[in-house]
């Protein structure tokens, strides 16, 4: 019996944290992901994530590895990636590039902060999410400091998931009308 997601292909540009996760429960669900990983990157406790996917290495900084991804973009029904905003653009690889090639594709974006905003150049991690957003104080007990949640509620619950739910929606509205999306989850 085939998968759920079975027949919907995924690229995911590494990263950290809430996009391979985005990207294996992609994958669980039957997708084909293909993650564009760089020699030496994050291996290790990160390595977890790429369960059920299939791995090409390329080094983004060659011309002829950027033709490469916009060639494996072009195939693909959605983009994952999770990197400061303009990365991807001075890399060659922004959504204007991916979707030139291919009109429906989604272009799935996850960053703490967004595109755009006086945070959206600031690093951010899980426990500056569920600081700043008061989760900290929900996690903690009456009359202590507040407390980080023992899950990262922030990267799975705030951005991996949302980030998921967002290109399963722009996967659907692109079968109905041919077109693409950018699909922006700021955790």
């Amino acid at each position: 019996m085939a998968s759920v997601l079975s027949g919907l292909k995924i690229v995911e540009f590494e990263g950290l944290g809430p996009g391979p996760f985005c990207g294996m429960t992609l994958a669980d669900l039957g997708a084909e992901v293909t993650l564009i990983s760089r020699a030496g990157g994050p291996g290790g406790k990160a390595a977890i994530f790429n369960r059920g996917k299939k791995s090409i290495v390329l080094d983004l900084k060659k011309q002829t590895h950027i033709g490469a991804a916009i060639k494996i973009a072009a195939g693909a029904d959605a983009i994952i990636e999770g990197l400061r905003p303009g990365v991807m653009e001075r890399l060659g690889l922004g959504p204007d590039v991916l979707q030139a090639a291919n009109p429906r594709l989604v272009y799935g974006r996850l960053t703490g902060w967004g595109q755009t905003g006086p945070l959206s150049s600031v690093a951010g991690h899980d426990v500056n999410y569920v600081s700043t957003a008061g989760a900290a104080w929900y996690a903690s007990q009456a009359g202590s400091p507040p407390t980080v949640p023992p899950t990262m509620v922030g990267d799975i619950g705030g951005g991996a998931l949302y980030l998921a739910i967002g290109i399963l929606a722009g996967v659907m509205r692109a079968r109905q009308t041919g077109q693409g999306a950018v699909v922006d989850a700021a955790i």
